[in-house]
């Protein structure tokens, strides 16, 4: 097929399928967005993960004992340093449901708890990045198009949040909530409620989408289209909706990914410190916090959730990066040329 008859193809496609198009040519990122649904269902088998290899991933289980190699051998094994006082977590057994990973200083099934533990990072960080998502486009939509006082009360709040540093105000915020939970009016959070850091997280990146959403629907307020609805007497909230927020819904789409990892990033750093995910639910931060102590002697304990956090949020960018360059109309260029 010739270059111009390939071009006039492109032409009668609709922009969500030339949009399509392009991702589904970088590999890198379809590759990116392959490797992250295979986690993403592999922390959904975490349930049937369990009760195959016939563990309970939040209960301590010193007196365990498994089989490796047809040998029963102790899930606590004595310690043969020093003075042989203490016990020592078995290591990685490499056979799937029988200890994979090896144990905890719990004795606890570490591939387990790293199911479970993935399960709740991706819903936390999946949760706190729609309510971001929803709360910065609503500001940012309300800010640019009806300006005024409302602008300037809605700037000066996202300006508040803004000036503070996201980890300081989510560990202020989680040090502030943790152990009372939140109680407005007749809903109450209970403190060990995975919606508590949910909401913590999404507060604080809400400034990082209602400013640069607030800067598109203020070019936008000005562009014909907009104000010849104006002139016509449309109602400004049907404008709002109908009109200027599916124009930004291409710059949501491309948040997304990117914001997942941040909020991944986020609920780990609150995790390790102990103001997270709380006892006995898991997410691969406090399973990084118990590995710990255990780095010279059974490292893959923590190293296993931390390839976990490193994969997914590099998977989560990639594709991110990819989603960007398809729904930028300047890539038709390079689309009319492949």
């Amino acid at each position: 097929m010739s270059n111009e008859a390939v071009g006039v193809q492109h032409r009668t496609r609709g922009p969500w399928a030339l949009a399509f198009a392009r991702l589904r040519r970088n590999r890198a990122a379809m590759a990116s967005l392959a490797i992250f649904l295979l986690i993403i269902l592999s922390c959904l088998s975490a349930p049937l993960y369990a009760r195959w290899a016939g563990v309970d991933p939040f209960t301590s289980t010193l007196d365990a004992v498994i089989q490796v190699d047809g040998v029963e051998v102790p899930v606590m094994e004595a310690s043969t340093e020093g003075l042989g006082l203490g016990y020592t977590p078995i290591g990685p057994t490499w056979e799937l449901g029988n200890y994979f990973l090896g144990s905890d200083n719990q004795g606890r099934d570490v591939m387990a708890r790293l199911l479970y533990g993935g399960l709740n990072s991706l819903m936390i960080a999946g949760g706190a990045t729609v309510f971001t998502l929803i709360i910065g486009t609503a500001a940012g939509l309300v800010a640019g198009y009806f300006g005024g006082l409302t602008d300037t009360a809605l700037s000066r709040l996202l300006d508040v949040l803004w000036a503070f540093p996201i980890y300081l105000l989510a560990i202020s915020l989680s040090i502030v909530t943790i152990a009372q939970g939140i109680s407005i009016g007749p809903i109450l959070i209970e403190s060990g409620s995975l919606w508590l850091p949910v909401i913590i997280i999404g507060i604080v990146y809400v400034p990082y989408v209602a400013r640069p959403i607030r800067g598109q629907v203020l070019s936008l307020r000005n562009s014909e289209f907009v104000l010849a609805a104006i002139n016509l007497g449309v109602p400004g909230r049907r404008i709002l909706w109908r009109d200027i927020q599916p124009n930004v819904t291409t710059t949501l789409i491309v948040f997304t990914p990117l914001m997942m990892a941040l909020n991944m990033l986020t609920e780990s750093a609150l995790s390790f410190l102990s103001i997270g995910v709380q006892p006995p639910a898991a997410s691969w931060g406090t399973i990084i916090q118990d590995g710990q102590a255990l780095l010279y002697t059974r490292p893959i304990v923590a190293l296993a959730p931390g390839l976990a956090i490193a994969v997914s949020v590099m998977a989560l960018n990639v594709f991110g990066d990819g989603l960007r360059d398809a729904l930028d109309p300047r890539s038709k260029v390079q689309l009319g040329r492949t």
